[in-house]
């Protein structure tokens, strides 16, 4: 491990979110995760909300009860707390063909997609977790569960994980944001 990757001892260690991702991709409830790994509900709870700074034995009883490793539940920790800016673009600088952008860079909870001008998604979706639908200007057609939508500037669609759908932009115009929530963050092995 290099200098520039050790931790400071001095920082908490900072894992509530990736055992709170990771709990909750395994469907397990605090009392469970509290019986597997020997630790109380209320500790664990504070683990999650950043309250308490686990030692490693503890984390490692965490990582256990998890079904994961300390590594990867840092190197979770570690992705949680990113910052970055995507700036807007010229559109008059874009190819014709460059009509999509992604508004978070790298693989997070968070995905965020904006597409400008006349689009047809054509294919059906059918996303596990939620997902919401916003338009900045223009208009969209979109299809839920057998009912159709027409939405305009300001409009807002919140779909269900599980809601089978289709849109399309219908105006030149159109700017719209779509943002989807993932199952879990990804991470590189460490």
């Amino acid at each position: 491990m290099d200098a520039k990757d050790a931790k400071d001892p001095k920082e908490p260690l900072r894992v509530g979110v990736a055992v709170r991702r990771r709990r909750r991709a395994l469907d397990l409830t605090l009392a469970a995760v509290a019986a597997r790994s020997g630790l109380s509900v209320p500790f664990l709870s504070q683990i999650e909300n950043e309250r308490a700074r686990p030692s490693m034995l503890s984390l490692q009883r965490v990582a256990d009860a998890l079904e994961t490793t300390t590594a990867r539940l840092l190197a979770a920790s570690d992705a949680t707390r990113t910052v970055n800016v995507v700036r807007g673009w010229d559109e008059a600088a874009l190819p014709p063909a460059a009509r999509t952008r992604r508004l978070v860079r790298g693989r997070h909870q968070l995905q965020a997609l904006e597409f400008i001008g006349e689009q047809d998604a054509g294919r059906e979706f059918q996303h596990p977790n939620d997902e919401l639908m916003y338009v900045a200007d223009g208009t969209a057609e979109v299809e839920a569960e057998g009912r159709a939508y027409r939405l305009a500037r300001g409009d807002t669609l919140f779909l269900s994980g599980g809601v089978r759908h289709r849109w399309r932009a219908t105006s030149p115009d159109t700017r719209i944001v779509v943002v989807t929530v993932s199952d879990h963050i990804e991470t590189p092995e460490k």
